[in-house]
């Protein structure tokens, strides 16, 4: 298990107290020493560094498998969760508590409220699920927001064949569409999707970005490359 922020340990000493090979990563150069203090006797590895930097090929290169657990703050937990999905395989799984409303939009389906550009995203990669709701009151001090435990686990392979449609191919679509979500298709894709890719793709030009799925996009994406030539 590779523990992201794990602060003066005490999350860490529980995932070593079960059986697994810890490796715990803090940015805070004041809490590295009580850390290692704290877990080093317990055949835990720590590492001080900035998880948005790390060269993760490198600092997981002792084991092919990886579980990830981690309390993210509010500014990091979607690019580095993008981060880790797009760029590190080695990570198959992850649990990780967040802010209630970046839960919500990494789990969210067509239909949901929070449904969006990065819920596309992680669906490519992963299917993800709120498991656990953490009320602000268990806190101190006490925030203003409440927290959820997300749980992301790897697909096998990409929710769209790569061969159909790349992730960036698919991206650029979901990027356009969701700029202005409220808007038909037809118009926020202008330029990028012509009537016959839609056609093609058995996409409604006149449904909007929160309609589509992961899958959607990536027949689209598909047909607009056809259309291209």
């Amino acid at each position: 298990m590779v523990e992201v922020g794990a602060g003066l340990g005490s999350l860490t000493v529980a995932l070593a107290a079960s059986g697994a090979r810890v490796l715990a990563i803090e940015l805070d150069r004041r809490l590295s020493p009580v850390l290692r203090d704290s877990v080093e006797p317990l055949g835990v590895r720590v590492l001080q560094a900035d998880a948005m930097r790390c060269d993760w090929e490198k600092v997981l290169a002792s084991s092919l498998e990886w579980v990830l657990v981690a309390n993210l703050p509010y500014n990091i937990a979607v690019p580095l969760l993008l981060d880790l999905l797009t760029s590190v395989p080695r990570i198959s799984r992850m649990l990780v508590m967040v802010q209630r409303e970046v839960g919500e939009r990494l789990a969210a389906v067509p239909g949901d409220a929070a449904y969006g550009a990065v819920s596309v995203r992680v669906a490519y990669f992963a299917e993800a699920s709120l498991v656990g709701r953490v009320p602000a009151s268990v806190f101190l001090p006490r925030p203003s927001v409440e927290s959820v435990l997300v749980r992301l686990g790897r697909l096998d392979a990409p929710a769209v064949d790569p061969a159909d449609a790349s992730f960036e191919e698919i991206d650029r679509l979901v990027r356009a569409g969701f700029a202005t979500r409220r808007k038909m298709l037809r118009r926020s894709l202008a330029g990028l999707v012509t009537t016959e890719a839609f056609d093609q793709a058995g996409v409604a030009p006149t449904a909007r970005a929160e309609e589509l799925s992961v899958s959607d996009f990536g027949r689209l994406a598909r047909a607009a490359a056809v259309a291209r030539g």
